[in-house]
């Protein structure tokens, strides 16, 4: 697990079940980074550069580990930068720290396929066991949120309610639900696989549409 803050501390972390590897900055946490790491905490503002780049470039350089946004930045416009460049999650500062721990919880949580291997709905296939998904032959590219957001529409019959997408995806109770955090998910999604396929449905949750 990375952390590049400039006063970062392995104690950061209470729970003893955590490894922590901590980077100061943005050229220490590339040199950190390997196929141990299960979870990287980042930092927007870093002393040698800033987070979203450094978390572009990891996801350019085909990167999957899930990235949780930590940083003070919190205007809406910034969580779109941060979500855009391929993190997974986005907390300001300050925070709980309950709920903190419950949203890498939810990251690190192991995904269990349900149902075929291959779930195919209208023009879209996605390889669960590969965790790919496909619109019309052609290879889309989604953060694993957005992943874990299509696989749910599609598994599920009607509508899904959003507090059951809140509880599912972030593993909180009603206090530490981020709903805007979820809506600009929603967004992403519907760039990139058509905003025909997720209709709204206002005050209830969302519906897959083939």
């Amino acid at each position: 697990m990375i952390r590049p803050f400039g006063r970062a501390s392995a104690n950061f972390f209470p729970e003893k079940s955590y490894a922590v590897v901590v980077a100061s900055c943005a050229q220490e946490a590339r040199a950190k980074l390997s196929g141990q790491i299960d979870l990287i905490v980042l930092d927007v503002s870093l002393p040698d550069g800033d987070g979203v780049s450094l978390c572009r470039a990891w996801r350019e350089a085909g990167v999957t580990v899930p990235i949780l946004f930590l940083t003070a930045k919190d205007e809406e416009l910034d969580v779109v930068r941060g979500l855009d460049a391929g993190g997974n999650d986005y907390v300001t500062k300050p925070f709980r720290m309950m709920e903190l721990l419950s949203r890498i919880r939810a990251l690190l949580r192991p995904r269990h396929n349900s149902g075929p291997d291959v779930l195919v709905r209208g023009n879209i296939a996605v390889d669960q066991r590969h965790m790919q998904v496909r619109q019309s032959g052609k290879a889309v590219s989604l953060t694993l949120t957005e992943y874990r957001i299509l696989l749910l529409l599609l598994q599920h019959q009607g509508f899904v309610p959003r507090r059951t997408l809140l509880e599912v995806l972030w593993d909180m109770d009603s206090k530490f639900i981020d709903d805007n955090t979820l809506s600009v998910h929603i967004s992403r999604l519907r760039e990139k696989i058509g905003a025909e396929h997720i209709r709204t449905i206002r005050g209830v949750g969302y519906q897959w549409m083939d």
